[in-house]
């Protein structure tokens, strides 16, 4: 059973969404993401997706507040990205009620940091990010494109005994267009051991199904719920 995981993006301490990561995009759903969270867990949601993205542009944690609310009002098993640059980050999001924490940027512009976390939280608390466009990792809130290419990046992380990863496609991800399934079957056949979640195009709950029947283990999602193209009851069925 494929693993549903919605995201709340936040700005400003509000539950956001942006298009192919333009900030200029951005539309507020809700100016409190923890009665969003409370309806995810009120609908039978175990996992949640929380993405800093005034973390992410600024190069260090922003709302960790959001967090600590969303940790200590729920149990849902929160994953938290956006901005994590330092020790010092990373401690604040652990203290704060992440379980887990997604890290892209520090990836590809700092690896000896990335192993060392790795090595000192361990491969279930350490989410490698993988954002791609035109099959390129891009970075620091998907402003700035790298020179790694999707496959080898995740063939060397894969070998430091990464086994988590969030692989989103920029050029879906917001536009309700439906995500990249047969780049993430490659990822899968390529790597068959990883825990792979897609992220970025679910427009709808046909989109989850075929993700699951592509073999995908888990999904992150967040448009096509707050647009209303997704019910949560239809999401019951994953449970």
């Amino acid at each position: 059973m494929i693993e549903l995981i919605p995201a709340i993006d936040i700005i400003d301490g509000k539950c956001v969404r942006l298009s192919q990561g333009d900030y200029d995009t951005k539309k507020v759903y809700n100016e409190n993401p923890l009665e969003v969270a409370k309806e995810f867990e009120a609908n039978g949601i175990r996992r949640l997706h929380v993405v800093d993205l005034d973390g992410a542009k600024s190069s260090h944690v922003v709302n960790y507040k959001v967090l600590d609310a969303i940790a200590g009002h729920t149990s849902l098993v929160i994953d938290f990205g956006g901005g994590i640059k330092t020790d010092e980050d990373l401690v604040i999001a652990f203290e704060n009620g992440a379980q887990m924490v997604t890290l892209g940027s520090v990836a590809v512009k700092k690896p000896e940091l990335f192993k060392k976390w790795l090595n000192e939280y361990g491969a279930e608390k350490i989410i490698l990010g993988a954002d791609v466009k035109d099959n390129r990792i891009s970075v620091s809130g998907w402003k700035e494109e790298s020179q790694q290419e999707l496959m080898p990046f995740l063939a060397d992380y894969t070998q430091e005994g990464v086994n988590k990863v969030l692989c989103t496609d920029i050029s879906r991800d917001g536009m309700l267009q439906g995500p990249s399934i047969e780049l993430y079957r490659q990822v899968m056949q390529r790597f068959p051991q990883m825990h792979l979640i897609a992220s970025g195009g679910v427009s709808g709950l046909d989109d989850i199904i075929r993700l699951e029947e592509a073999g995908i283990p888990a999904v992150v999602f967040g448009k096509a719920l707050y647009e209303g193209r997704i019910a949560m009851k239809d999401l019951k069925r994953f449970m």
